[in-house]
């Protein structure tokens, strides 16, 4: 495993939540992959070939209609892992899922994390509550795009992406934002502005910067808050036992 930082599985919170014992096992496995934007981790309906852990990038799953519109339904980064359909009881995925900021993570053949999975121990454990608190991300995405405003959505997605990066600047075009949330790149683009006006980011040129997460927090909908918490609850930051 090379020794620069950015090939650390241990960036991964999922990975370094594993027991030693596990990690060993795991650490001549993993392959450091490169993860630029738009990659297409897998397409809907398509076998998994490799999960992924992201370290460094962020992985947007998209629900996909036939026309070939998209919305996006969770987010995965630093904290967890691309591919939960695998061990969930199918080989694939109804989500597609792309690389939203590009970066770096590590990839698992799906064999592998299959038979660490049936060993029905500390690894199972810690990727079922890795799911719960996936599975709650989507439910409280779907209720947002539902009852809260375009200006809500997106400090809610701001946030989350926020949470998975190392620094407040995100590369993101206003029409990529509206691909995600489902809505009109006229709706970011107004949203946005008003973000903008009230001091709390500045966009240029497809680069966001947050100025004052507070401020993005206060005004975000409880959505932000409810994701969060179970995130903190089910993933601890020490190792699992």
């Amino acid at each position: 495993m090379p020794g620069d930082h950015q090939e650390d599985p241990l960036e991964n919170k999922l990975l370094a939540a594993l027991p030693d014992a596990d990690l060993a096992r795991w650490l001549p496995q993993l392959e450091p992959v490169d993860l630029p934007l738009g990659k297409v981790l897998y397409e809907s309906g398509r076998r998994l070939s490799h999960v992924y852990f992201p370290t460094t990038a962020i992985v947007s799953l998209l629900s996909v209609m036939e026309d070939g519109a998209s919305a996006e339904i969770s987010v995965v980064g630093h904290e967890g892992i691309v591919g939960v359909s695998l061990f969930m009881g199918g080989d694939s995925t109804p989500s597609r899922a792309v690389v939203q900021s590009a970066g770096r993570g590590f990839s698992l053949k799906a064999h592998l994390l299959l038979l660490e999975f049936n060993r029905a121990g500390s690894v199972m454990h810690l990727l079922l509550r890795y799911t719960q608190a996936l599975i709650t991300q989507m439910a409280q995405t779907v209720a947002c795009n539902r009852h809260h405003s375009v200006d809500q959505q997106l400090c809610r997605w701001l946030l989350l992406s926020l949470d998975r990066l190392a620094s407040d600047e995100l590369v993101m075009t206003q029409e990529l934002i509206a691909n995600m949330l489902g809505v009109r790149r006229e709706g970011v683009t107004e949203a946005a502005g008003q973000l903008h006006k009230a001091g709390l980011i500045d966009y240029r040129r497809g680069h966001i910067t947050v100025l004052d997460r507070p401020g993005l927090e206060r005004r975000s909908c409880e959505c932000y808050g409810v994701v969060k918490k179970e995130y903190d609850r089910l993933l601890p930051a020490s190792k699992a036992t």
